[in-house]
């Protein structure tokens, strides 16, 4: 069976908290996790990557993301599978909801990664351009706990679903 790292910035602890539930989701003997500020470099060690993040103040990359982008600006994703999911606040934020998740996907493609696990944007409302992979799908999965939280187990019990089909982790 593969082995996944999952890979994510937390602040207020969200984000963390949303990827230990994708972990446990998708099976915990399969799925390393990795807080980003300490871990950030041990992807190279994976082929397939589950990168989460949240957005901050007006469309700025999470802190530890942040940080970290001079590294990941020098690895290389060729042949790895990469899955985003972001974490944001649509109603508060609509003009910059995701646009970190969408700022990573921007890294990560520039660097060779294929990509796995968009997400229909139908059930959202929002207006920033940045997390789309076209009018129909952001570029991973999209989470809101603060007008949302009820949908949250069920988008990311389908995510995962998709992911496991998409990377023939039930093969």
């Amino acid at each position: 069976m593969k082995k996944i790292g999952l890979f994510y910035g937390t602040y207020t602890g969200t984000t963390g908290n949303v990827a230990t539930r994708i972990a446990k989701e998708l099976g915990e003997d399969i799925v390393d996790l990795h807080n980003i500020r300490t871990d950030g470099c041990q992807m190279k060690d994976y082929d397939i990557l589950i990168i989460g993040t949240s957005t901050w103040s007006v469309g700025e990359l999470q802190e530890d993301w942040d940080n970290f982008m001079p590294q990941l600006e020098d690895m290389c994703f060729e042949g790895k599978t990469v899955a985003l999911f972001g974490t944001g606040d649509q109603i508060s934020y609509p003009d910059t909801f995701l646009d970190g998740m969408g700022m990573l996907y921007e890294t990560f493609q520039f660097r060779g990664a294929k990509f796995v696990g968009f997400w229909p944007t139908q059930g959202y409302d929002f207006t920033s351009p940045l997390p789309l992979l076209d009018h129909d799908h952001f570029v991973g999965l999209a989470i809101d706990e603060d007008n949302q939280a009820d949908l949250t187990d069920e988008r990311i019990k389908a995510w995962c679903a998709q992911l496991r089909q998409e990377c023939h982790l039930d093969a």
